[in-house]
């Protein structure tokens, strides 16, 4: 389905029926929302091929010598609010090779939790995310009560941040669609959405897990060519340029 109103712009799925309106999840960017049944148009499929292509990308970014060398990727725990995109997160690293424990919580229930799933699993890299909105009926831009989750995550970064406070031990890429993304890189995070507050693809936090995974330890990130990987680039995701988690040892 698609919203009129938006000029068709989203391909979203009905999650939800109450009476008149209808709950709606995209398909594949991180975003929830509502709409009345008569401004919804049924989709004819016509973007399938260009996220075919999309993903298509993404299997073939990943460029190692495995002749001589062997590598060992640095590990991931990835929190995802969103059951059904966390499963598809799940699905790209294990495509790649990559070792990544996925767990499904609430934005508001992480922070509570995240020292002790870190304590647990011992990744290099965690990703925060989930679902999130500014609503700008409710705050200024710069109002972190304004946004549906940033709160959530930029709480759960802190606390990250008490167990592990090295930006290089510890890889934090956190948010969702439209999150506070300054406030996020503040709080801690290595990475974070939204630096436009556009709506970010379901696979994004993903994509930049999956390439410091993949990223030498003792080199630091070539940080645009990792942003260019994800749907939206620099609008979607920024972050700070950090050395990569992966060992490379000889002979294979």
């Amino acid at each position: 389905m698609t919203r009129n109103s938006y000029n068709n712009d989203l391909v979203f799925k009905i999650v939800e029926i109450k009476e008149d309106k209808v709950i709606l999840k995209g398909m594949n960017v991180r975003l929830l929302a509502d709409a009345v049944i008569d401004d919804l148009k049924k989709h004819d499929d016509e973007d399938i091929e260009e996220e075919k292509d999309f993903l298509d990308r993404l299997e073939t970014c990943v460029n190692l010598d495995r002749n001589d060398y062997f590598y060992l990727p640095g590990k991931i725990l990835h929190i995802d609010s969103d059951k059904e995109y966390l499963s598809r997160c799940l699905d790209y690293y294990k495509k790649i090779n990559i070792w990544a424990m996925g767990i499904n919580e609430k934005e508001e229930e992480v922070a509570d939790n995240i020292i002790e799933l870190l304590e647990e699993y011992k990744p290099n890299i965690v990703v925060i995310t989930g679902h999130d909105a500014y609503n700008k009926r409710k705050g200024k831009i710069d109002d972190i009560k304004a946004y549906k989750s940033s709160e959530y995550f930029a709480k759960a970064i802190a606390n990250a941040r008490k167990y592990e406070g090295s930006h290089e031990k510890l890889i934090v890429i956190a948010g969702a669609c439209g999150s506070y993304y300054e406030e996020l890189i503040k709080a801690g995070a290595n990475f974070a959405s939204s630096p436009k507050r556009i709506n970010i693809h379901a696979l994004d936090p993903a994509i930049v897990a999956a390439k410091m995974s993949l990223s030498n330890i003792n080199k630091d990130i070539d940080l645009k060519e990792i942003l260019d990987k994800t749907k939206y680039g620099k609008d979607g995701i920024g972050g700070i340029i950090t050395k990569g988690t992966m060992y490379v040892g000889y002979p294979r």
